[in-house]
């Protein structure tokens, strides 16, 4: 009996890569630059890294201003022309952790066939909005709460008590960047930490 499944090729598996990234105010000027170049050069790194078994998809959101924007919906590395970001207002990433979330939790969206997200939370300070109840969704219920989590602090503490409450269950540590180049290098390394990732899963595929 005929196979159409011998001659059809298996859809990749996506890796979602959902970066949450500061844009409020205090980020204007040389943060926002580098953190413009940190993404793009990032996003280029994932163009030359899908394996066949695996698609690299990335989304971001911002939060500014009063309010958290899906600047880039999940979208295949490949397809991708870097946001260019500004920055003001003010910094409520309570609205973005539960943006993040509903994207995550909607299967939709992000397949269950899907492997499991790498998230990147990044901020140059505290967040003021309601942002408690957001992130202990987050990290505690749900699909969410067994994902990578990876973030940065900008100019101010590892010892950042948001930050790291969202790491809170892993083994990673914060990440201080005190200037541009630090910026660049913790997108090193998230580009690094996601590399590899692909290849243990296209390895287990074999």
């Amino acid at each position: 009996m005929f196979d159409v499944s011998k001659f059809t090729v298996e859809k990749a598996r996506p890796l979602p890569v959902i970066l949450l990234l500061d844009v409020s105010g205090s980020m204007a000027g040389e943060s926002i630059a580098s953190l413009n170049k940190a993404v793009n050069e990032m996003i280029e790194s994932f163009k030359s890294e899908g394996a066949l078994e695996t698609e690299i998809q990335v989304a971001v959101i911002t939060f500014g201003g009063n309010e958290a924007n899906l600047v880039l919906p999940l979208t295949p590395s490949k397809n991708i022309n870097s946001p260019q970001l500004t920055a003001d207002g003010m910094t409520p990433m309570g609205a973005a952790l539960s943006l993040a979330k509903n994207m995550i939790e909607n299967k939709e969206i992000i397949p269950s066939k899907g492997y499991r997200p790498t998230v990147v939370l990044i901020s140059d300070g505290a967040p003021n909005d309601a942002w408690e109840q957001p992130m202990n969704a987050f990290i505690s219920s749900g699909r969410s709460s067994k994902c990578d989590r990876m973030a940065m602090a900008i100019g101010t503490s590892q010892n950042d008590p948001v930050l790291n409450k969202f790491l809170s269950g892993t083994e990673n540590k914060v990440f201080l960047a005190s200037d541009a180049s630090g910026i660049s290098q913790f997108f090193k390394m998230v580009t690094m930490s996601v590399s590899r990732s692909e290849e243990r899963f296209s390895r287990n595929a074999e």
